[in-house]
């Protein structure tokens, strides 16, 4: 449970600081972003599959075709994910890209509950409840329909499902996500090539550099939020998953210069009272059992 925690906030304060880096491209397009970040990403798991001389293990890892669909399906979410991500944060849509991973929380738990038969407490319920009145004020408040944070939502609820159901080692179901999306996105990469159309030749040598760590920075906090989804609740990993649009919330408004208003206000106050409720009641300590003393443990034991 503590390894799984440790995971989870590790994976989570990454992908909150990840509009810091997507910037630095800005003068890119997405797609072409996007196929960058699949290309090095692949480059970076064979690199630790090689060294960690994993590759047997890959291969023989994918023993049907449900299998293989499954890692598909997780392959074709996450990088939708992706690609909705990069468009908002290079268009100016930061703070819709908070609120879409404040809703994903309650997408997760409900996938959770509904498809795994998770159990939760009646102060989970209550958080849960409290929380989904914060992001229906604000999405109501927001004035059009929040597709961007919707998307975001649901890609990554579901992928989260996807990589509870899939039992695979963490760093291998990786490879497999990044590889089954790989050659589209070197395709892609040809073509903008072929056509003159690149827009990566634009950058700086350092912002060239960067972009060689797309990989790095994808690869990393998968890795652990996969390890977080084998050692937690779905519930649980839900819920941590606020870290990551604080981060980005603060970021939108005091480095981007995106207005915090009072609706705005309202609804994360809910929100953040809702994960201190969640938290309180996840964390209940069972009562303690007093230990035996010796010589009544030796009769029972005769």
């Amino acid at each position: 449970m503590k390894q799984g925690i440790l995971y989870a906030f590790a994976a989570y304060f990454a992908w909150g600081m990840l509009p810091l880096y997507w910037k630095l491209f800005q003068s890119m397009g997405a797609w072409e972003i996007l196929a960058h970040r699949i290309v090095w990403s692949v480059l970076f798991v064979a690199i630790i599959i090689q060294v960690t001389k994993r590759w047997r293990a890959m291969w023989g890892s994918v023993s049907g075709g449900k299998i293989a669909a499954a890692l598909a399906i997780c392959s074709l979410l996450i990088s939708a994910n992706w690609l909705i991500y990069i468009w908002a944060v290079n268009n100016n849509q930061v703070m819709q890209t908070s609120l879409g991973y404040y809703m994903n929380p309650l997408f997760t738990v409900l996938l959770g509950v509904i498809f795994l038969k998770e159990k939760m407490h009646a102060g989970q319920w209550v958080a849960l409840i409290l929380a989904a009145c914060g992001v229906l004020f604000i999405t109501v408040q927001y004035g059009e329909f929040p597709w961007i944070a919707l998307s975001l939502a649901l890609t990554f609820a579901f992928y989260g499902l996807a990589k509870k159901v899939v039992k695979m080692e963490a760093m291998i179901g990786l490879a497999w996500e990044t590889l089954f999306v790989a050659p589209i996105a070197l395709g892609y990469l040809i073509m903008l090539q072929a056509n003159g159309t690149e827009t990566v030749t634009t950058l700086a040598w350092w912002q060239m550099l960067l972009l060689t760590l797309a990989g790095v920075a994808t690869a990393m906090p998968l890795y652990w939020f996969a390890q977080a989804a084998k050692r937690l609740p779905l519930s649980i990993v839900g819920f941590i998953q606020y870290v990551s649009p604080t981060i980005t919330l603060l970021t939108a408004v005091f480095l981007f210069g995106e207005p915090f208003t009072t609706t705005h206000l309202i609804s994360f106050s809910c929100i953040w009272s809702a994960l201190v409720i969640f938290t309180v009641s996840s964390m209940r300590k069972k009562p303690a059992t007093v230990p035996l003393k010796p010589e009544v443990a030796i009769k029972k034991q005769a």
